[in-house]
């Protein structure tokens, strides 16, 4: 029986994934029943203006290769505590295990039924799909381009470019061998270019193909001139959506969790990457928000960072680790310890002549990072949370 025959509901047992230094670690839930929440106020310490929402913007329906439903998939999102989702089936050559036209219609009818100014964002998008050059997600467009329209990833920039308001991710950085064409710079879409997911599914992505001798995406995006948010999605092919504990998901700072804010937020990209549910992360840099642009050539940056994720997690240790670029993996310059529900303080030397861009990572000391770069490197350990980038612009 082909997938599209299958009509699977939402229900059943799913056993959530542990996460390290959390009670809730392993235990089973109900799929369609609530998950508990969290204490974390969605207001930052550090600024005003915006709301904190919880964000998966990267999920599968039995429209392409998912199992479940898309009639079921908004409902699941919401009721899990998401504040914004998108459905994103693939789009693949002559719709083979892909979304066709007519599907297309129907995600688009089923996010606008689900959608609640104010309350609950849900919006349509498509995942470009190419088994070697990799993986695209685009949303805000009234079409569609699978590879038959758009057959490499500079084809797919053209066909975005020719769309103002589309917006896009890089998705699941380094899976697929061509990775882009490395990462190959596009002025044309910089602007639109608003995503890369650090975290998918379980997996963080910084050291992704080091292993195998290939450099940090993270360093090779960024080193390109690309400027995305940095972003985390469960990529959900199940029945389950939502209902995960340590699958990747964004935090977005709006104005209004509206699909106009969602996407003012992500084109400012006030975006950090997580796989913790329930966690607030901002973060300024000399009194710019992450995803900005710093005005020095070189001197010394005051970094302050609000991390919380409310009672359970009440003064559980952390790290902010402070990455530059590298050539390889990306340089760590400064490693500070903090807690859950604390405002970190850490000045550091910054020069344009080493490299235009600053990230700040947020890790777990007490476990180990499951894809490790280099021996000894900072970064070996669990990430919990990473800011978007802030550029050096002097």
């Amino acid at each position: 029986m082909g997938r599209r025959a299958l009509l699977s509901s939402a229900g059943g047992l799913l056993m959530l994934a542990a996460v390290p230094g959390t009670a809730r670690a392993a235990q089973t839930v109900q799929a369609g029943s609530a998950v508990p929440q969290f204490a974390a106020s969605r207001s930052s310490r550090l600024t005003q203006g915006t709301t904190l929402v919880h964000a998966d913007m990267h999920n599968h329906t039995v429209m392409s290769d998912g199992d479940g439903s898309a009639q079921a998939a908004f409902g699941s999102m919401r009721e899990a505590g998401l504040d914004v989702a998108a459905l994103t089936d693939h789009a693949t050559l002559f719709a083979i295990d892909g979304l066709s036209s007519g599907e297309w219609n129907t995600q688009a009818q089923l996010a606008d039924a689900a959608n609640d100014p104010g309350q609950f964002t849900a919006l349509r998008g498509f995942e470009w799909s190419s088994p070697l050059e990799g993986h695209i997600n685009v949303w805000n467009t009234g079409d569609f381009a699978d590879l038959l329209k758009a057959p490499g990833p500079g084809n797919l920039y053209n066909w975005l470019a020719a769309r103002p308001a589309g917006l896009a991710s890089f998705n699941h950085p380094g899976r697929e061998p061509g990775r882009f064409n490395e990462f190959a710079f596009r002025p044309a879409v910089l602007e639109q270019m608003v995503g890369l997911e650090m975290f998918n599914r379980t997996d963080d992505y910084l050291f992704e193909g080091w292993s195998a001798g290939r450099p940090s995406p993270l360093v090779v995006c960024l080193n390109s001139g690309w400027r995305p948010g940095l972003t985390g999605v469960t990529d959900e092919h199940g029945t389950t959506w939502g209902f995960h504990e340590g699958k990747g998901r964004s935090g977005l700072w709006v104005t209004e969790n509206t699909r106009a804010g969602v996407f003012e937020a992500m084109r400012a990209r006030r975006s950090f990457a997580t796989r913790v549910s329930g966690l607030r992360v901002d973060a300024t840099a000399d009194g710019v928000r992450m995803g900005g642009a710093l005005p020095i050539a070189s001197g010394d940056v005051r970094f302050l960072v609000d991390i919380d994720r409310g009672p359970e997690w009440a003064g559980k240790p952390l790290r902010v680790q402070v990455l530059r670029p590298g050539t390889q993996v990306p340089t760590v310059v400064e490693v500070v310890d903090t807690v859950s529900g604390a405002v970190a303080d850490l000045t550091v030397p910054l020069d344009a002549a080493d490299g235009d861009w600053v990230v700040l990572r947020i890790s777990d000391p007490s476990a180990a990072n499951g894809t490790p770069g280099p021996a000894g490197h900072a970064c070996n350990d669990f990430a919990v949370a990473y800011t978007s980038p802030w550029w050096l612009r002097p």
